[in-house]
């Protein structure tokens, strides 16, 4: 399977440069890895003593970031690189404060992971769920280098664990120690020998809850809501919008305040999604020029204050699980204590089967049972309210993964 690997690795170079002439995101990911090493000699010299972040994209970020901060914390005279597969994540997260330098990770062959490890030299590496790099962490490894998973997450049909599987089996024993979310995946993980492996829960529960300790304040959205209830609707897709935006034109009580807040923000999709609502509708880039409280529907067509604006929401709506483009972060609304309404496709993600199992949150196929399911909160104040509190109590039963982790390192320092 090595050869196998190495051979797609070198062949996955110039496919995603052919693929990068027609889509903008493949090429910015081109684009970003060709300047990885440079900019990792501009801002790292061989003294420095380096601390090494890695996700896939923007959720892993997200997953990692109360420990990264910890860690930080913990060693405030380390420069830290961080570094992402996706443009998604780096595109977001590029100037970080949490890091010194900010990265594409090159494609995974061997000259590539000696290079950089030549150049990124960490003391401590720390990944994050399940984005494993082979050559990479064999690399690591042979160096002798501490590295770390947390909130790993495995399922039995990965290559992990089957018999052709060995070389990117090999690749977790890169890792001194291993984090998981549930016991399935550490039972996984002995099942092939190895180890060093913790239950430590899903660190994304300790971000969420210390979104709480912060400020939350958005004037324009208090201006916006007023006394009304208001319907949150976070990372939609044009799927979901279309159940949505059916309800508003035809159901939707006056009295009722609708945020949409679409994955996807460019200019020509909001637009027509504008177009297709009945009511009265104000952008976000809108909101300096228009009286946003006259409004019903707010369209917020910016990114980076979705989570804040859940703080106003009395009901939520996750998207993604309409359609096939998966579910998006429904532990973001969940810790304001609000029940949430997301698609039938959620099979993969564990949080959403169980706040489901809970009854903080329902889960629609169709314009009928969406229809039903928001006509219900909306009506029956009790039956809203007890249904966000049961949320509240998931996010607080599963907190806790990030002082499991701190303790492991705090002991190895």
């Amino acid at each position: 399977m090595r050869i196998i690997y190495n051979i797609g690795i070198f062949l996955t170079n110039y496919l995603l440069q052919a693929i990068g002439l027609f889509n903008l995101k493949i090429k910015s990911g081109v684009n970003g890895r060709r300047e990885t090493f440079r900019k990792l000699k501009e801002h790292i010299t061989p003294t420095d003593h380096i601390l090494w972040f890695h996700c896939s994209s923007l959720g892993e970020y997200e997953q990692g970031l109360p420990v990264f901060s910890e860690i930080k914390k913990q060693h405030p005279n380390h420069k830290i690189v961080l570094s992402f597969f996706s443009p998604s994540g780096y595109e977001i997260r590029k100037n970080s404060p949490i890091a010194d330098c900010v990265v594409y990770l090159p494609l995974d062959s061997k000259k590539n992971a000696s290079i950089f490890l030549d150049l990124v030299h960490p003391e401590l590496t720390v990944f994050v769920k399940y984005d494993i790099w082979p050559n990479i962490l064999n690399e690591l490894k042979r160096r002798k280098g501490r590295a770390i998973l947390i909130s790993a997450l495995f399922r039995e049909d990965q290559v992990y664990f089957k018999s052709y599987g060995t070389f990117m089996t090999n690749a977790l024993f890169a890792f001194e120690h291993i984090f998981t979310q549930n016991k399935t995946s550490k039972a996984l993980l002995e099942s092939v020998n190895y180890k060093n492996v913790s239950v430590s829960g899903d660190t994304r529960f300790d971000r969420v809850s210390n979104q709480l300790k912060i400020d939350n304040t958005l004037d324009f959205i208090a201006d916006f809501k007023q006394n009304k209830l208001c319907f949150v609707a976070g990372s939609t897709w044009p799927e979901d919008e279309k159940l949505l935006v059916e309800y508003i034109n035809t159901e939707a009580p006056k009295d009722v305040k609708f945020i949409i807040a679409p994955h996807n923000i460019k200019p020509n999709q909001i637009q027509q999604l504008k177009n297709n609502i009945k009511a009265e509708t104000v952008l976000f880039s809108e909101k300096s020029t228009k009286d946003i409280s006259k409004a019903k529907i707010f369209i917020i067509d910016t990114i980076g204050i979705l989570t804040k604006i859940y703080n106003y929401a009395d009901i939520a709506y996750v998207g993604g699980a309409v359609g096939t483009t998966g579910l998006h972060n429904t532990l973001e609304p969940a810790v304001f204590g609000v029940p949430i309404i997301i698609g039938k496709h959620y099979e993969k993600f564990l949080e959403a089967k169980a706040m489901i199992n809970n009854q903080g949150m329902f889960s629609i196929s169709n314009q009928t049972q969406l229809n039903q399911t928001v006509n219900t909160l909306i009506n029956d104040t009790n039956h809203r309210i007890t249904t966000g509190s049961k949320n509240t109590s998931y996010i607080i039963k599963n907190t806790g993964a990030v002082n499991i982790i701190k303790s492991y390192l705090s002991k190895k320092d």
